[in-house]
């Protein structure tokens, strides 16, 4: 058996029907392997969690149900995230005070911490990431998936419905 030519198979897949969702796909797999294992190994938390923590640290005051606008994850997955951050005292909770039944959620001087501590080598792991493009590709990158996550398509979909 001879052994795939890894680069062909790439840019079949990136030449076929799917290369757009394939180009997506990949680009977020490749680094959520190398993010969340490290995040995993050197701080003990899901990628969830350190991702709730910093939605917290730059808005706080929000809500749990707010940090799935940010990062677009199961509501069950942020619920165990935020309690993780909680037992551990990297953020605190507080009953607003314009609805009795709402908990806000605030970081604590150690989340923040913590939390500038994982963003340092986030920023690496990003310029790593966006190497191959110069400033105004990034740019457009960046416009593009703004664009991308302002329609509302994007969480929802007639070709595959959740009910």
């Amino acid at each position: 058996m001879t052994t795939p030519d890894i680069a062909q198979m790439l840019d079949d897949t990136f030449a076929s029907d799917l290369r757009y969702l394939m180009a997506v796909s990949h680009v977020v797999l490749s680094n959520n392997q190398i993010t969340n294992r490290f995040i995993e190994r050197e701080y003990d938390m899901p990628v969830q969690a350190w991702s709730a923590l910093y939605a917290i640290v730059t808005f706080p005051g929000l809500r749990a149900r707010d940090i799935q606008a940010l990062f677009p994850r199961p509501q069950n997955s942020i619920s165990r995230a935020v309690g993780l951050l909680l037992r551990r005292g990297l953020v605190r909770e507080e009953t607003s005070a314009t609805d009795g039944r709402a908990k806000q959620l605030f970081p604590t001087p150690s989340g923040a911490d913590l939390l500038g501590r994982i963003r340092a080598k986030v920023l690496q792991r990003q310029e790593e990431m966006f190497g191959a493009l110069n400033n105004a590709e990034r740019e457009t990158f960046l416009a593009l998936c703004r664009k991308i996550v302002r329609d509302p398509g994007l969480g929802r979909s007639s070709a595959m419905p959740s009910d």
